[in-house]
């Protein structure tokens, strides 16, 4: 019997959707690869130097980082979501595990969230109906955990008019229409 088995979307499709409303653009970016990363105890300067021999730049509070390869979201003390791409690692754990050994716990991330990509020249318009995130204080970089729509979200401002809003991926089509909805009354 052959295989039948088809990857989806967290929407649901076979291809990740784009939705324009007005200025704004949302992207359901399916092209990264997720992994909690979290330091053992006593182990933290470890933690740092394996990350930055890897290409890893661990942020600290409120702040994201990117590299080449790599990308890091703090989540707490000792704490992030690092990203990479998925086509290059899919398997994300079992490139990074070798690395960081027993120094770290890791675990895989990727089909747990959701992430939309937001393109607009006044992002902190929109936001300002979705969070409390205030763009307007926060410059690329900035990260932070929120609540959007009853949902925890982690919304990065990845540049002046990029911002990624992460969330859960069983909540996906209601984090979506969200985003939606704020984009039609933002413009």
């Amino acid at each position: 019997m052959a295989n039948s088995l088809k990857s989806l979307t967290p929407l649901g499709h076979a291809a990740a959707e784009t939705v324009t409303v007005g200025p704004v653009t949302i992207v359901e970016n399916v092209a990264v690869a997720l992994a909690s990363l979290a330091s053992r105890r006593d182990r933290e300067a470890e933690v740092a130097s394996i990350a930055a021999a890897a290409g890893i730049a661990l942020p600290g509070p409120g702040q994201a980082t990117s590299g080449a390869v790599y990308g890091a979201l703090w989540l707490g003390p000792e704490q992030w979501m690092v990203e990479a791409p998925f086509a290059s690692h899919e398997d994300i754990v079992a490139i990074l595990k070798p690395l960081f050994g027993e120094a770290a716990s890791i675990t895989e991330q990727t089909d747990a969230w959701v992430r939309f990509d937001l393109t607009a020249a006044d992002l902190p318009a929109l936001f300002e109906r979705l969070c409390g995130f205030d763009l307007r204080r926060n410059g690329p970089g900035a990260a932070t955990r929120t609540v959007i729509e009853h949902l925890g979200c982690y919304v990065v401002r990845r540049a002046e008019t990029e911002v990624s809003v992460i969330g859960p991926r069983s909540s996906a089509h209601s984090l979506h229409h969200a985003l939606i909805t704020a984009a039609k009354s933002a413009f």
